[in-house]
C-alpha cells in the first residue's frame, strides 16, 4: 500500500511493509530504530502481531526500495504489502500457515528427541535402567555421547529460527527473545559437551552430569509455543476474512446487448449490472430500473431489508431478497464502500495505542536487563551457592535466561486491539486507530449534533388540526395541491404526508407567493392561502384561532403552517424534524454508561429545549452558529471533559476534529466522515454507546493482558533465579521455564480473541 500526496513545495508517501522473522517487541524496537535512521522518514510504526510496518516519507529522499532495503539490513525480512485486500490476506494466511507447518515439523523432531533424552537423563525413575546403565560406568557414558550426537539436529535445526534472529540482533548491538533462548540452550549444550568430553575437570565430588534434555525439551516447547502463538495470532483478523469473504465473485452485466456473466474485477463504471433475488450485489451503484428489499446488515448492521427503488443506491456485498432490478455501476474495485471499510480497518489494526508505545519502549530494555539478572544470579550462585555450585549455578543463568518472555509483552497491546476493532467493525463501527479506541474510553461527555444525528434531518408533517366546518384530510389535500408548487422544506413536507396517504393532488392555478411568508393560489375554483399567521391576516382571514392552536405546537419544537380557505381560517399543519425511533434508546444506553450527553444545534432554543426533553440529553447549546461549534467543545474540554462529537454535516467538521474523538454518521457528508476518529455506518447513535462498549472491553483486555505479562515475568524472573530456594529449597527447572514462557505467549492472545466472543449490552449499531 503506497499513497504519494503533492502539496506544492511539500511531499508526503506512506507504504505498508510485510515483515517476516520478528520474533518479540525487542525486534519492533530494531526495525523502527534502522528505518527511523533513513534520510526522509519522517515516522516509522511496527506492528509485531500483524508483522507489519508503516512509514510515512518525503519519496523525494527516500524510495520504497530504500525502506525495505532498510528492514532487511536489520536482519528481517520485508516486501511492500499487496495493496489488493485480498491478495495480502490470502499471501499472509499463506505465510502464517507455512510458518506453522514448519514450526510443527521441528518441534516434532525435538519432542522425538526429548523423550528418551528424559528417559536417559533420569534412569532412577525407569525400573532396571539403572541396572542396564550403571551410574559412572563407561556404557553411560557411551549413552550420554549418543545422546549427545542426537541432540546436535535439535540445536541446528529445530533451534536455528534463535541463532539466527540472535546474530541479526547483535549486529545491530541489541537483543530480543532470540538471544535469551539461544544463550540458555547454548550454555545447557556446552556444559553438558564439557561434562561428556572432559569429566575430569570437574572438582572431586562435583556430578559431571549433562543437561541434553534442558536443550532439547526447552527447544520443543519453545517452538511448540510459537506455532500455537502463530495460529492463535491468525484467529484475531477474523473480522478481516469476514469482510473480505462478503465479496461478490462474479457480476451480471449487460454487454452488446445480452447479459454476461463476468468476474467482479472486470465490472467497470457505467457497466449496467442485473441483480435478481437471493444474489450478492457485487458493487456500488444506483438502481435505474425495478425494485427490491436489500439486506444491508453485513455492512451497516441494520437487521430489517431496505426497499430500493429507481434512483436508490445500492452498497456491494449486500444481498438481494426480493425483486430484480438493474443499477448502473458507480463504484468499482478498491473505491466500493466494502473495498474502503476493509482499508480503515486494516490500518487501523496496524496502528499503536499510546499504551502501546510505551511498551515498546520498556521492551527495549527488557532483554538485557535479564541478560545482566541471569549473569548476576550465575555469580551469586557460583559464588555464594551448596554444592555442586557450577552445576547450580548454569541451572539458574539458563532457567532465568529461558523463563523471560518478551513475546508477551509485545503481543499484549496489539493482539486486543486487532480484535477489538474487528469487532467494531462487525457492528458496523470503524474505529480510525488504536489511538482513537484507547481515548474513547475515557469520554466523559458526548456531544451531538441535533440535525440528522439526533433527529431525521428532514421535516415531516406531525400533526393536522382543522377548525369547525373543514376536515383534516380536505386540509392535507388542498394544503399538499399548493404546496407541490413551492420549493420550501416545510412544503415538501406535506406533499411527502398527502403521497403516503395516496391523496390526489390538484392542480392550481394563478399561484402566488410571498418568499419567506407564504403561498397561494385557486384550487378546484377555492383561494387557498398557506403560510404565516401575519401572511393570512394581510390577505384579509382572521388568524386568531389558528395563532392559538399554533400556540400549542411551537412549544413541542414544532412549526405551525396556517390554512385559509375562501378568505376563512381553515386549520393548521405542523411539521418538524422528528426524532429517530431510537435515539431516545441510544441516549439512555449512553447515561448508562455514567457519560453526560450534550445536544448542540444551531435552531431556536424553543426547539431545541422541545428535542432536549424528549429525547432526555443532559445540556444544550441552542443557536449555535456552525464555526462556533468547535468554541463549545473546546469548553467543555476547558472544564476538564474528555468530549466526544457525533455529527453528520460539512458544519460539524470543525467540532469532529476539535473534539478528543470525532464520531460521523455514516450517511452524513464525506467531509465529516473524513474528519472523525470514528465513524458509524448506519445512522444509528446506539453506535456511539456499542463503540464505547467496545472501547471499554478492549482496554479492559488490554489491560489484562499487560498485567499478566508484566505479572509473569515479575513472579517467574526472581522464582528463576531461586529466590524460593533458601525459605523452601525449590530451585525451578529449565524445562518447566521453557513451557511457562513458550505458554504465556499464547495465553495473552488466547486471552485477545476473547474479545471475539463479546457481544454490546443491547442496540443495534
Amino acid at each position: 500500500m503506497d499513497h504519494t500526496t503533492h502539496t506544492g513545495l511539500d511531499s508526503h508517501a506512506h507504504i505498508q511493509l510485510s515483515v517476516q522473522g520478528m520474533s518479540c517487541a525487542s525486534c519492533v524496537s530494531t526495525i523502527e530504530a534502522g528505518v527511523r535512521a533513513l534520510p526522509g522518514v519522517e515516522d516509522v510504526a511496527v506492528n509485531f502481531a500483524h508483522k507489519t510496518a508503516d512509514v510515512d516519507y518525503d519519496p523525494t529522499q527516500a524510495t520504497t526500495r530504500d525502506i525495505v532495503q532498510a528492514v532487511r539490513d536489520t536482519g528481517y525480512r520485508a516486501e511492500k504489502r499487496d495493496e489488493n485486500a485480498d491478495d495480502a490476506v490470502a499471501k499472509e494466511e499463506a505465510e502464517r500457515e507455512r510458518e506453522y507447518q514448519t514450526l510443527m515439523k521441528k518441534f516434532r523432531l525435538a519432542a522425538i528427541v526429548s523423550v528418551p533424552n528424559v528417559i536417559l537423563m533420569y534412569p532412577d525413575f525407569v525400573p532396571g535402567l539403572t541396572t542396564l546403565i550403571p551410574h559412572g560406568s563407561g556404557m553411560e557414558q557411551l549413552v550420554w555421547a549418543f545422546m549427545g550426537a542426537l541432540t546436535v539436529p535439535v540445536l541446528a535445526w529445530s533451534g536455528s529460527q534463535f541463532f539466527v534472529g540472535m546474530w541479526a540482533a547483535l549486529k545491530h548491538r541489541s537483543a530480543n527473545m532470540h538471544t535469551l533462548i539461544s544463550l540458555g540452550v547454548s550454555a545447557a549444550f556446552a556444559y553438558s559437551v564439557v561434562a561428556v568430553a572432559f569429566p575430569g575437570i570437574f572438582p572431586e565430588g562435583a556430578a559431571a552430569e549433562p543437561f541434553w534434555d534442558v536443550t532439547t525439551v526447552v527447544i520443543a516447547l519453545v517452538v511448540l509455543g510459537l506455532a500455537l502463538e502463530s495460529k492463535a495470532r491468525g484467529r484475531t483478523s477474523e473480522a478481516i476474512r469476514k469482510l473480505i469473504g462478503l465479496q461478490a465473485k462474479t457480476a451480471h452485466v449487460m454487454r452488446d446487448g445480452k447479459v454476461q456473466e463476468i468476474p467482479i474485477e472486470d465490472v467497470v463504471v457505467g457497466d449496467v449490472v442485473m441483480v435478481r433475488p437471493g444474489d450478492k450485489i457485487p458493487v456500488d451503484g444506483v438502481v435505474v430500473d425495478g425494485s427490491s428489499n436489500v439486506d444491508e446488515s453485513m455492512i451497516t448492521g441494520e437487521a430489517l431489508p431496505v426497499e430500493k427503488k429507481t434512483g436508490d443506491e445500492v452498497i456491494g456485498a449486500t444481498m438481494n431478497k426480493s425483486g430484480s432490478f438493474r443499477f448502473e455501476a458507480a463504484k468499482v474495485g478498491k473505491d466500493t464502500a466494502l473495498a474502503n471499510i476493509i482499508k480503515m480497518v486494516q490500518d487501523a489494526q496496524g496502528s499503536k495505542a499510546p499504551i502501546q508505545r510505551i511498551v515498546d519502549q520498556v521492551s527495549g530494555y527488557f532483554v538485557p536487563t535479564v541478560m545482566i539478572l541471569a549473569i548476576l544470579a550465575f555469580v551469586a550462585w557460583y559464588d555464594f551457592g551448596p554444592e555442586p555450585r557450577l552445576i547450580y549455578a548454569t541451572v539458574v543463568f539458563v532457567t532465568t535466561l529461558v523463563i523471560a518472555c518478551p513475546c508477551a509483552l509485545g503481543l499484549a497491546t496489539p493482539t486486543s486491539l486487532t480484535v477489538g476493532i474487528g469487532k467494531g467493525a462487525e457492528n458496523g463501527i470503524l474505529i480510525r486507530s488504536g489511538d482513537a479506541l484507547q481515548t474513547a474510553e475515557r469520554i466523559s461527555v458526548v456531544v451531538l449534533d441535533k440535525t440528522g444525528t439526533i433527529t431525521r434531518g428532514e421535516p415531516t408533517l406531525t400533526d393536522m388540526t382543522a377548525m369547525p366546518d373543514f376536515e383534516e384530510q380536505q386540509l392535507l389535500a388542498l394544503g399538499a395541491s399548493l404546496e407541490q408548487y413551492s420549493e420550501h422544506p416545510l412544503g415538501e413536507a406535506v406533499v411527502r404526508a398527502a403521497k403516503a396517504q395516496d391523496q390526489d393532488l390538484s392542480e392550481a392555478q394563478d399561484v402566488q407567493t410571498k418568499a419567506g411568508h407564504g403561498i397561494s393560489g385557486l384550487i378546484n375554483g377555492v383561494r387557498v392561502h398557506i403560510g404565516t399567521a401575519k401572511y393570512l391576516s394581510e390577505e384579509g382571514i382572521d388568524a386568531r384561532g389558528l395563532e392559538d392552536i399554533a400556540s400549542i405546537y411551537s412549544p413541542q419544537g414544532k412549526t405551525p403552517i396556517m390554512v385559509g380557505v375562501d378568505g376563512a381560517p381553515a386549520g393548521v399543519l405542523a411539521v418538524a424534524d422528528t426524532v429517530k425511533p431510537d435515539s431516545k434508546d441510544a441516549i439512555a444506553r449512553l447515561h448508562e454508561l455514567g457519560l453526560k450527553v450534550v445536544m448542540l444545534t444551531g435552531d431556536q432554543r424553543q426547539t431545541a429545549d422541545a428535542i432536549a426533553r424528549e429525547v432526555g440529553v443532559d445540556q444544550v447549546f441552542a443557536q449555535v452558529l456552525p464555526e462556533h461549534k468547535a468554541d463549545k467543545v473546546a469548553e467543555l474540554q476547558a472544564q476538564g471533559h474528555v468530549v466526544a462529537m457525533v455529527g453528520d454535516g460539512i458544519n460539524d467538521a470543525p467540532a469532529l476534529a476539535a473534539a478528543d474523538i470525532g464520531i460521523a454518521i455514516g450517511s452524513g457528508t464525506d467531509v465529516a466522515i473524513e474528519a472523525a476518529d470514528v465513524t458509524l455506518i448506519k445512522g444509528s447513535l446506539h453506535g456511539v454507546a456499542t463503540a464505547m462498549d467496545i472501547s471499554r472491553a478492549t482496554m479492559r483486555n488490554v489491560r489484562q493482558n499487560l498485567l499478566g505479562a508484566f505479572g509473569y515475568n515479575a513472579l517467574g524472573i526472581p522464582v528463576a533465579m531461586g529466590i524460593l530456594y533458601p525459605v523452601f529449597g525449590i530451585l525451578m527447572s529449565p524445562m518447566i521455564a521453557g513451557a511457562a514462557m513458550a505458554f504465556s505467549s499464547v495465553t495473552v492472545v488466547s486471552n485477545a480473541n476473547r474479545l471475539r466472543l463479546f457481544k454490546p449490552k443491547r442496540g443495534a449499531s
